[in-house]
């Protein structure tokens, strides 16, 4: 059992070295094609990303920083694809979690770190909200998770907009919302870069949902959900009872990620003009969630990947004089790259449960 555990773990590293070959290979000949040494352009990439951690942490530090909501997002993705579902909420998740400490903040008007209790609470309240009206639907009335879920993306999207907007804007700066008071803000792991302890939070958020999903009934019978519903629901399992709590659980860990990053990451510590530094993280949640293999561990190094992605383009452009567009372009081809193994996996299981759920049906 252990021999083949240790296999299947080789084969599907195998998979995402030769995927993430491939793409570096496929953006390189792109660069080539245009006339960018793509060898340079690879090497200041690397350099931006990780720099040289013993003369320069900030390279490094911004890395981590970046693959920190990540982790959170990809946590949510990689639930849910674990339970059966397609749920792409996580972006409102992380929009109500950074709105509810934005409401703490401005209600409380008070440099306390009882603001970040509360602001968490609210974040957290607002984000299983959403998710309760997205899973009622779905088991209730039969909606796919994929259109409620949009529909309650852009719902959070204007709400959060008119928040920043309308109730609690920045006098000194109507473009963002009030900071979060000093007080309630993530300390900083090292002075003067991005990387605060909500890394820490991160790496604890992944170790716990493994422990949940592969340690406990309740995580067993999510994934016995996720893997057969119809053989879940004959075992005696109450799986319409699962998926509510399977997107609950998902809203949570997306909430955290939008607490995180405002209270976490300086120098604003609210929301910029139209979400800008909340926007496309629980979107990006999907495709770490897919370079990880929808595992919980395995999401830690691929949101660590994507965050070395995003940190690395200055260097590109700066350095290597590569477009914006064509930089953008070479990213996107890496990523989806690395994704593809993941969505194959994804898709194969969930054809494979479609196919059993018509089986089982049929007779």
């Amino acid at each position: 059992m252990r021999g083949k555990v240790i296999r299947d773990v080789l084969v599907k590293t195998g998979n995402v070295v030769t995927a993430m070959t491939a793409g570096l290979i496929i953006g390189g000949l792109i660069m080539q094609a245009y006339g960018y040494d793509a060898l340079h352009a690879y090497y200041s990439l690397l350099r931006h990303a990780l720099g040289n951690p013993l003369t320069d942490a900030y390279p490094l530090t911004s890395t981590l920083s970046l693959a920190t909501p990540l982790i959170f997002t990809g946590l949510a993705f990689a639930v849910s694809v674990r339970s059966g579902l397609f749920n792409i909420g996580v972006e409102n998740a992380v929009y109500l979690g950074a709105l509810g400490m934005v409401l703490a903040s401005g209600l409380l008007r008070a440099d306390t770190p009882l603001v970040l209790i509360i602001g968490s609470l609210m974040g957290l309240g607002l984000s299983v909200l959403f998710a309760f009206v997205a899973a009622s639907l779905k088991v209730f009335r039969g909606v796919h998770e994929v259109i409620t879920t949009i529909m309650l993306n852009w719902i959070a999207y204007w709400l959060v907009d008119y928040v920043r907007v309308n109730v609690f804007p920045d006098p000194r700066d109507p473009s963002k919302t009030i900071a979060v008071p000093p007080s309630a803000r993530i300390p900083l792991l090292i002075r003067g870069t991005e990387l605060s302890a909500s890394f820490v939070i991160a790496i604890l958020a992944s170790l716990t949902t493994y422990f949940i999903l592969w340690y406990t009934v309740f995580g067993y019978e999510l994934r016995a959900t996720g893997i057969n519903l119809m053989a879940a629901r004959y075992a005696g399992m109450k799986t319409s009872r699962l998926t509510i709590y399977s997107f609950l659980f998902s809203a949570v860990l997306g909430g955290l990620a939008g607490v995180c990053e405002i209270t976490g990451r300086p120098p604003h510590y609210s929301i910029t003009t139209g979400i800008s530094n909340l926007m496309g993280l629980g979107f990006d949640g999907i495709a770490v969630s897919l370079i990880g293999l929808n595992h919980p561990i395995a999401v830690i190094p691929a949101s660590i990947l994507i965050g070395a992605l995003n940190t690395g383009v200055r260097g590109m452009q700066i350095e290597a004089r590569v477009p914006f567009e064509l930089v953008r372009l070479v990213q996107g081809v890496i990523v989806v790259s690395l994704a593809l193994p993941g969505l194959l996996s994804t898709l194969q299981k969930y054809l494979g449960i479609r196919r059993g759920r018509r089986e089982v049906v049929v007779s």
